[in-house]
Order: C-alpha cells, then structure tokens, then sequence
C-alpha cells in the first residue's frame, strides 16, 4: 500500500468554497434535498433566547472574519459554533474537489456540526464564514457536560447532530473508493466505512467515466486496486482499514499519561452496555475496538427478540444508537486500535496496542467477544476474497442479487441471513448438520425461514469442497448416508459459529475453560477454589462480559445486560482498591 496525492490538475481548490469553480454562485443557500427534508426543522433547528443563555456557561464568545474557515473536511472542528450573528455556508466536498453546498446558517441561535463532534474525529465538511461571525464555541467535552446538565436542551442539540449524520452518509461524497464491482479488499473498506458511519462513495474502475479519468492520471497496477481517495486528496492504494482510518483521522489519541477507571476491550452490545452505564455513572471510560461498533450483532440484517422494539431493528442501527449513547456520557472510543497484550501483573492495568501505544487502566473488562469459525474445507482462505462471507449486509445482498446462494450454519445468525438474502437473492440454500432447526434456532426464526418460498432447508448436510478459478463457482457436499453431490453458486455464507477471542490475554494469565473462554465467578471458584464477584476473572479488577465469557447466553439481551450488571462490581472494586 502507497500513499500520494491526486496529482496537480485535480487537487481541491485553496480557495473559499464559494469561490471554487465546482460551486456556482447561483445556487441556492442550501441543497434542495436538504430543504425538502421530512425532518428539516429538526435537522436545523433555532435555539430561542432563553436556550441560548443556559448554553452561554458551557461555551466561549468568539468572533471570525470574513472568508475564515471554520473547519476543513479531514480536519478535527474545535466545536459546535453556536451562532449569535453572521453567515456560514457548510460545503460538502472529496478529495477530487468535487464540491456542494448541504446549509447555509444565517439565524441567531442555529448551530453548526453532527454528532461526530461528541469525540475528536475529523469533520467530513467545510465550515466557510461569508459574513463576520460572533458565535458561542462549545468544545466536545463541554458539550458532553451540556448534554448531562441540561437534557431537554441536550436533547434537541442531540436529535439534531444524528440527524445530520444521517444525511451526511447519504448526501456528502466522503472518500472516494475506486475498483471493480465483487473486489472482496474493496467490499471489505465499504463495510468498514459503513459501519463505522463515514460517508463515502465508489467509483467502479471498470464502467465509471470519473474513475477513467483519475485511473489516467494515476495509471494503477492492477494490485493497486482498490484505490481510496481521502478528503484532503490523499491517494491510497490498496489499503487495509487501518491504513484507510489513519488517512481519515479516525484513530484517536489517548494520552499515555491518563489513568482511566476501566478500559473495556470490545465495542459489541455488551462493551457498549458497560461503556453507557459506567460512563453515566461518571467513570472515566475507554473503549477499544478493532472493527467497528456492534461486534458480530452489527452484522445481522434485523434483530427482532430484542425488548423495545416489536418491529426489529438492525443490528448496525442498535450498535449506532448505543455508540452514540456512550459518547454523551463522556466514553473514549477508539476505533479502529486492536488490542495485542494485556498487562496485570501490577496495578494500575496495561493494555497494549497492535501499533504499540499503551493506555493504563484500574479496571479492564473484557468484552472481546468470539471470531467467526471456518469450515474444515480446503482453499476456504483463497474464496474468502471472491465468494465467501462471514456477514450478511446490503453490500453482500447487492452482489448476489437474482442469483442462488448458499447459506451454512443453524444459529440465529444464520437464520436472520437467511430471511434478509431470500429479498435479493433468486433462492437461497441453507444447509444444517442436524436434523432439524428445533434445537438451535428460535421458534420466531425457523416460522420466518420456512414459510419463505426461495428458502430450502437442506438437513443432515455438509460441506466437502470449493470449485472455481477467479472466483468461487460450485461447492460440494456430502449429505445423509453419505451420498455426494455439487451445486453451482458463486455466493457462500458462512454462519457456523464462534470461537472466543482471547489470544491477547496470554500475557495476562487470566484463567480460561477447556474452550478458551474466560472463566468468571462461580464457574472460576469450582474451578480453582478462588473467591470472584459474578463477572470478575482469576485477576482482581478484570472483569469479562458477553459471548467471550463462559458460560454466558449468547444473545444480544444478555450480553447488555452484562454489561450493564459489571459496573455495579466495577464500582465496588475500586472502592475497596483505591
């Protein structure tokens, strides 16, 4: 992987915005789509006077000239500017210099900014001062203190910053990825992207007349593909999710010297449960992750058995709300940072970063949940770029539609795929090795799958083998009796299970059952006579929570639910400890 620059001819302009030759000057203050919003007043909405005197003591009177830029895409914002007078034009743009007008604030008490401004990431659009501008700058941790202290105030600066985001995935250009349709790296950064909630766009290599243009120019090899072009320009090519989240300036900075109460390692629902719960308890909170929010619940297409919510909701749209709720409260998150050692021979802890950063914590909770397991089918790995998935998002329904798919695995996981993909796909194949759905699958689930027409259960099934060239093209199997057999598909999805992720915690010695999963409470004192609080590990002030501990339900209400529950036993330790 290389970085550069869009080579001189297409590099954004210097200029203001409004000056900027892809901006005509004609155009409405606002984008039309933006007006015409169904939630427009909520999405923008005007602070009354009364409001803005309870925001004064959280902000600071600052005033900017004329053609002074706010903030730049790629570029952290040093607030919310509350407006008091002036103009500012927000301008969506990527780094082809591609650029358009979202909204333009002119009203006393309007405010600028999305919900990315509750932790230090940069802004995905620019902030251009047209009139002289007298505002209130409220920075990111005053404006988590403003959205505790007050909440009916907080609320309507909240719903209006999510809303924004929303709007920004959909309407701002973002990076700009470049390859061809199928390309598994390719696949694989838009799902970065879109569960990570940052806008983007992408250019198919092949048939796109923008992406002929930049190929010229940038003349790529073909292990080039796929190309990123980042906000500021910046051209990377082939890059993994870490490469592309550095050139986007997602990856925070946490201070070495800062001694967090607990750091929990794993953003899925019971990390983000722990992070909700202790940050409002006002502890102070690091969460790490190496993917995404969500963990392996962010990948199911509805989740329907989740109290709250009799209609579903998506396993992406749960992890977001719950991402966000942890941001008010005050939580650090850093995502992308893989997490490689944890370090407990002394207090306070010591978890290690992949890049090799340290951040020190009296509490670590373990919430690291469980890696996808592989069939014992030779060159699985070489299909895995061209043919095999490990989740069911839109991305992977958009590529399989109107073609046969097959689906392996018995789980809720498993079953959840099967009825979003019967939408897209012309028939979808599950194959189970048991019997029978009964005992591994939720009666809700199975009623779903098997009253979908373009849905077959095929029992007492395995998989045997993987045909194909450049890409997957028929599976063999082996079915009951022992009798063989083939089908043609180039769309495999693989729902077999987990196996828990705890490699890091060798260094630790924090106890594990004969499977590898953390051993907590009773399950730790019949094993090794050790007196433990419910979810505390082997090692005082390590706690374990969700699918990586033993023992546990795995369901998306329990792992909440531990995670909610863990704080209580955290706060009781650091009273007893410090």
């Amino acid at each position: 992987m290389s970085n550069e620059s869009i080579p001189d001819g297409s590099t954004p302009s210097s200029q203001p915005a409004e000056d900027a030759n892809s901006v005509d000057d004609d155009m409405a203050d606002d984008d039309p789509y933006v007006i015409g919003h169904p939630r427009y007043h909520h999405m923008f909405p005007v602070l009354t006077e009364a409001e803005l005197g309870r925001l004064r003591r959280f902000g600071s009177l600052s005033r900017y000239a004329k053609d002074t830029m706010l903030y730049r895409a790629g570029i952290r914002s040093p607030g919310v500017f509350v407006m008091l007078s002036g103009k500012i034009r927000i301008i969506a743009r990527n780094g082809l210099g591609l650029e358009r007008i979202i909204h333009t604030y002119t009203q006393r008490g309007e405010f600028t900014s999305d919900v990315g401004q509750l932790s230090p990431k940069p802004a995905v659009v620019d902030a251009h001062v047209l009139e002289d501008v007298e505002a209130l700058l409220v920075r990111p941790d005053d404006l988590t203190t403003m959205m505790i202290s007050e909440a009916d105030l907080g609320e309507k600066i909240m719903r209006a910053l999510i809303l924004r985001r929303a709007m920004v995935i959909e309407r701002v250009p973002g990076v700009v990825l470049v390859g061809s349709s199928g390309n598994a790296q390719l696949l694989a950064l838009q799902n970065f992207l879109r569960r990570n909630n940052f806008p983007n766009t992408t250019l198919d290599a092949e048939k796109d007349a923008d992406a002929a243009l930049l190929l010229e120019r940038l003349t790529p090899q073909p292990d080039d593909f796929p190309l990123a072009v980042c906000p500021d320009g910046t051209v990377l090519r082939n890059p993994d999710a870490g490469q592309l989240a550095a050139c986007l300036g997602l990856i925070p900075d946490f201070d070495p010297a800062h001694v967090y109460d607990v750091t929990i390692v794993g953003a899925g629902p019971a990390g983000l449960a722990a992070a909700v719960y202790a940050a409002s308890e006002g502890l102070s909170v690091a969460v790490l992750d190496c993917r995404a929010p969500g963990g392996q619940a962010g990948t199911s297409a509805r989740i329907e058995n989740y109290m709250g919510f009799p209609t579903g909701i998506t396993g992406h749209n749960l992890a977001a709300r719950a991402f966000i709720q942890a941001q008010k409260f005050g939580a650090d998150i850093g995502i992308p940072c893989e997490v490689k050692a944890l370090y407990c021979n002394r207090q306070p802890h010591v978890v290690e970063l992949a890049d090799g950063h340290r951040i020190t914590a009296r509490t670590v909770v373990i919430a690291s949940g469980a890696e996808y397991l592989r069939p014992a089918v030779e060159d699985l790995a070489r299909f895995e770029r061209c043919g095999v998935y490990y989740w069911a998002t839109p991305l992977e329904a958009r590529l399989c539609r109107k073609e046969p798919v097959l689906l392996i695995g018995g789980g809720n996981s498993a079953g959840q795929a099967a009825v979003f993909l019967a939408s897209h796909a012309e028939h979808v194949h599950l194959f189970i090795r048991g019997a029978s759905l009964e005992h591994s699958m939720s009666h809700y689930l199975i009623e779903r799958v098997i009253s979908l027409p373009n849905v077959t259960v095929h029992t007492r099934i395995e998989l045997t083998a993987l045909e194909g060239n450049t890409r997957l093209e028929r599976v063999h199997y082996r079915g009951a009796g022992g009798i063989e057999g083939s089908m043609t598909t180039h769309h495999l999805f693989v729902f077999i299970g987990a196996e828990p992720n705890t490699a890091w915690l060798r260094t630790c010695g924090v106890a594990l059952d004969s499977k590898g999963f953390v051993l907590t409470g009773t399950d730790l004192a019949a094993a090794a006579g050790v007196q433990s609080m419910p979810l505390q590990t082997s090692v005082e002030g390590v706690f374990a929570i969700g699918d990586v501990r033993s023992g546990s339900t795995k369901r998306v209400a329990s792992a909440v639910g531990e995670g909610a529950g863990v704080v209580a036993q955290i706060e009781g330790f650091l009273a007893r400890a410090w």
